[in-house]
Formats: C-alpha cells, structure tokens, sequence
C-alpha cells in the first residue's frame, strides 16, 4: 500500500513537472524562433589552429634514417621582415628556402625530413619547436632573413644557442624573435639542474652545427663578418636537438634582395645547407 502511494505521489509530480517542461519548452521555441531572422543575419567564426600532421619527407631508401625538422620562420598573419622594393615578405622567402632544403635532402636520401609549416600559416615558437620534440628529431634548422636600420648591412648568418649573446645585435635579435614565447626558467631545482647539464650539450652540439654549415657556406655565400653568433633564442632552446638559426641575408638591403630574388643564388645556399646537416648528422650517429 505504501509503495502504490508513493508511485501515485511520483506520477503526480511527474505529470506536474512534464507540464512545466513542455511549457519551458514553448517558451524556449517562441525565443528562438524570434531569433532565428538575426541569427541568419550574423555569424561568428572561429579560427581554430591547424591540426599537426607531423609529415615525414623522405626516399623510399630512407627508412629509420635521422629526422630533421625544417622551420620556415613567420608565415600567416606574422609577414617577418619586407623588402627594400616593398613587394616581398620574409614568410614568403623562408618558405621557399626551406621547401627547397627539404627536396635537396630528399633527393640525397640520407635523412628523413619533417617542416613546423608547409603553407601560409601562423605558429607559435612553442608550435615549431614541439614538432621537434613530438618526432624526437636529430637536428632543428630555422630558415630567416634578417633586416636591419642600416640599409648597408648585409650577407648570412648562422646562430647557435647561448645564455650568453655573442654581441648586442645577436641579443636584439633573439630578444624580438623571443618577444611571444614567455619563456620561464626552471632553475633553482634538481630538474632544472638536470635541465641545465642537458642544455649545456645541446648548446655545444648546436655550436658545432653552426660551425659545420659556415664552412660549408664560405665561398658559396654571401656571408656577413663573423657569421657564426649564438644568443638566448627560445625556439632554439625547446627544439630539445641541436638546433640553429640561419639568417639568409637582409631583406633590408638592396643587393641582398637581388641574390634571395635569384634562383640560382638560392640553390647555392640550399646545397650549403643541405651538406652541412648531412654532415652533422652522421656526425652526432658516430658518437
């Protein structure tokens, strides 16, 4: 008896409460429905950032060869640096050079090859240097091209990682190419001094990078004085491989513009680059 009271009890309030929900539900339709003209006046949209694909480049013959990461500095809403006639971006030309090192090392089949972008797109620092990480890559290679207030100043660079910047426009530069990172320091703890002795390697390894692709460069590129600088670059440091960052000239001179404009100008710094990772890598498999 008790339990056929309770089924009642609960039937009633069942049936009060499926009223209240069909009239919420009316209420709900006549909102909408007097909606529903300026929401199809107006949309949002939403930018959602790419999915990482982590495409891997390489010959058939490559199978389990090193991976090198190739990062095409700037791209989407980021342009980089503009040229001295105005009509030419840094995004555009880092593309270009870094497309052309991935095929040349392809072709050679000593490595396999991975890019941060292969389009128009924005990444973050972190973005670049996790593909690196995600892969367990051998090298991490940045292509850039600098610009300068000094129209005179030309020829490529190459910079390693350092705490310690090699000169104050070495620090300027990793200073604005760091400007979104937010980097925090982990030091002060038993990781962070782990951290620090396995940075104190790949620093090293990435001067010795530095080091090997100036030599292959010297003759074949138009090189600035003292081309090997090394400073505190923050995409440098989280690719967690010896890494490096090329600077390919200045778009802000005018004869620089000429030779990156230049094809056959280019492939020489695509065979430079590529020479010199490849020597790296079978370096860094010998120890």
């Amino acid at each position: 008896m008790t339990w056929l009271g309770m089924d009642k009890g609960v039937g009633r309030r069942g049936a009060i409460a499926g009223v209240a929900v069909t009239a919420a539900a009316a209420i709900l339709f006549v909102l909408v429905g007097r909606g529903s003209d300026a929401a199809a006046q107006s949309s949002v949209t939403v930018n959602l950032p790419p999915a990482a694909h982590d495409r891997i480049y390489a010959s058939p013959f490559a199978r389990g060869r090193p991976i090198v990461v190739l990062d095409a500095g700037h791209g989407g809403r980021d342009p980089g640096a503009t040229s001295v006639s105005g009509d030419l971006h840094e995004k555009e030309l880092t593309l270009i050079l870094a497309q052309a090192v991935r095929d040349e090392l392809v072709k050679r089949g000593r490595v396999r090859v991975a890019m941060t972008r292969d389009d128009d797109r924005y990444l973050t620092l972190d973005d670049r240097a996790a593909v690196a990480r995600r892969l367990n890559a051998a090298m991490f290679v940045s292509i850039h091209i600098d610009s300068a207030a000094n129209p005179l100043a030309r020829g490529a660079s190459v910079y390693s990682l350092s705490d310690v910047a090699s000169d104050a426009e070495a620090a300027h530069l990793a200073a604005r190419e760091n400007a979104e990172s937010g980097a925090v320091s982990a030091g002060g703890t038993v990781d962070g001094m782990l951290a620090d002795l396995a940075m104190q390697s790949q620093m090293s390894a990435s001067a010795e990078l530095a080091s090997r692709l100036v030599n292959k460069a010297a003759g074949r590129v138009e090189l600035r004085p003292n081309p090997h600088r090394f400073a505190a670059f923050h995409v440098l440091r989280r690719a967690d491989a010896p890494a490096v960052l090329f600077e390919a000239g200045y778009l802000s001179n005018a004869d620089d513009e000429l030779l990156l404009r230049d094809q056959k100008e280019r492939d020489k710094m695509v065979i430079a680059l590529a020479q010199a990772i490849e020597s790296e890598v079978a370096a860094l498999a010998r120890h």
